[in-house]
């Protein structure tokens, strides 16, 4: 593995944990104290970071610094995008219940 590699894992692993959290370039920046276009070089591979801009990053993404480097981090699903994604079945699954128990409601009162 080489500085290339390193660079290459390190933009994936940013643009991943940048978008899972669900920060712009711009507030993400804001939040390492450096410029966009240098946080956008970064994410491209085309510039490194100091150890302490590495250190920032992990504890505005609440993580080790090591996981930024490691290849191939699956990320979990947002919890806002899997709530938006069931939101159609939520509110059809309760519906379903609720029609059910207002209908076993009804039929209990006209006994």
């Amino acid at each position: 593995m080489d500085e290339q590699d390193l660079r290459r894992i390190l933009s994936k692993n940013l643009r991943k944990y940048r978008n899972y959290r669900q920060f712009s370039q711009v507030e993400l920046a804001e939040k390492l104290d450096i410029s966009v276009p240098f946080l956008s070089d970064i994410e491209n591979g085309k510039k490194w970071v100091s150890p302490r801009t590495l250190a920032k990053m992990a504890d505005v993404f609440h993580i080790e610094a090591y996981e930024l480097l490691k290849p191939e981090q699956s990320m979990p699903d947002n919890p806002v995008n899997i709530i938006e994604k069931y939101t159609a079945d939520l509110y059809s699954i309760l519906g379903k219940n609720l029609y059910a128990l207002r209908d076993n409601y009804l039929s209990t009162l006209n006994k």
